[in-house]
């Protein structure tokens, strides 16, 4: 599975020259309509052909068609033998080769030619993701896993052996009965405390942004109250189970469905938190034009992107200026800008490499009104300039 690092090499990455070119392909299963898989297999030949075409208009680079060639191969070992999404990002000249596998992709099989990978696939169906950390616990034992996409990877936990009752009777009056139980509830609280810190530890390590408890009915009371306010912050919510008996693939999917809920309630509530902040021109900005400038600024915190949302556009390879009309001069520096086709060719790189949290928005009427793309901001660099001057006066 895909790790953050490694998205983040993926976006760093620019071909120099002409004759290095940066190709991406995604391959996603699905039930052929005949057992021969032949639509696939013409599929991944003609995307194939598409792509040789376009690499040789700058010559022969014989690299790239050596990844071409690999890739072709690769996809028909795939067609017919894989349950699983895959993506490769490759550039023969750099000897740079990566294969993933992945859940499942928005879009089909797919090749694209160009001087970065082609990550909106890549970025669609990871978008704001965030890390999740799940804990299952009771008053003696907790289990830590690492829930990415669909990847569930367990974690060394706690365990603390339950204190040893002395005696067989309760006392006089039922005394050591109530003590036993005071140092049961004791240990327990020790406990809590102990995978309190663990977590504590983990999230300041940046191993997780999120987390999800699972427990039952009686243990989550006493642990929630130990919960530390920063902790309470990335909590998703809690879910039911028995450390010893629940299953992993129920894990999963108790996890996962939460983690579904909360991303579409954030995406519900930051559309119309951007587009109320844009409207008072304050902390949000819609259309492309603005966006690209918050971009460039540097004042983008969250980024919002139309599921479908694809325009041309010119970047300068000299100063990185990204303008929202196809121009021949970039508008920056004045020297040579060159097309692209899709301006997310750009943005995206720039979301990732800068931690930019990045929701992809569908069936949104006003949001397309207000042109499909949006950013939330966490300044404006503009009023913080015209609070200075003032101040300054």
């Amino acid at each position: 599975m895909i790790t953050r690092e490694q998205i983040h090499e993926l976006a760093h990455f620019r071909a120099e020259g002409n004759e290095e070119r940066a190709l991406s392909f995604y391959f996603q299963p699905y039930a052929p309509r005949n057992k021969s898989h032949k639509e696939e297999a013409i599929r991944a030949k003609d995307l194939v052909k598409n792509a040789l075409r376009e690499v040789e208009k700058n010559g022969k680079n014989e690299s790239a068609r050596a990844d071409l060639a690999r890739i072709l191969e690769l996809a028909e070992g795939l067609i017919g033998n894989q349950a699983r999404a895959k993506a490769v990002f490759a550039c023969g000249r750099r000897n740079f080769w990566r294969e993933f596998d992945l859940p499942s992709l928005p879009t089909g099989m797919q090749l694209f030619v160009n001087r970065v990978f082609h990550l909106k696939p890549l970025a669609q169906l990871l978008g704001a993701q965030p890390s999740v950390c799940v804990v299952l616990l009771d008053r003696q034992k907790a289990r830590f896993f690492d829930l990415r996409l669909d990847d569930l990877t367990e974690r060394e936990g706690l365990f603390r052996t339950p204190p040893v009752r002395q005696g067989s009777s309760d006392g006089y009056g039922g005394y050591e009965g109530g003590h036993a139980q005071r140092r049961v509830e004791d240990e327990a609280l020790h406990h809590y405390k102990d995978v309190i810190a663990r977590l504590k530890e983990a999230c300041e390590k940046g191993w997780f942004d999120k987390f999800i408890v699972g427990c039952q009915d009686v243990h989550w009371g006493d642990f929630e109250q130990q919960l530390h306010p920063y902790l309470k912050q990335r909590l998703l919510g809690r879910f039911c189970g028995e450390v010893g008996k629940i299953s992993v693939e129920q894990v999963r999917e108790q996890a996962g469905r939460m983690l579904q809920e909360w991303q579409e309630k954030r995406r519900s509530g930051l559309v119309k938190e951007v587009l109320d902040q844009a409207m008072s021109n304050s902390h949000g900005v819609t259309g492309l034009r603005r966006v690209l400038r918050s971009l460039e600024l540097g004042e983008v915190q969250t980024l919002l992107i139309g599921e479908d949302f694809a325009r041309k556009a010119a970047e300068c390879p000299s100063c990185g200026h990204v303008d929202a009309h196809v121009v021949q001069k970039c508008p920056a520096c004045g020297k040579d800008a060159r097309e692209i086709e899709d301006v997310c060719d750009a943005i995206i790189p720039v979301a990732i490499q800068r931690n930019i949290e990045l929701f992809y928005i569908k069936d949104e009427p006003q949001f397309d009104a207000a042109g499909n793309i949006a950013a939330l901001l966490r300044f404006r660099a503009d009023q913080n300039m015209n609070a200075g001057l003032r101040a300054a006066s």
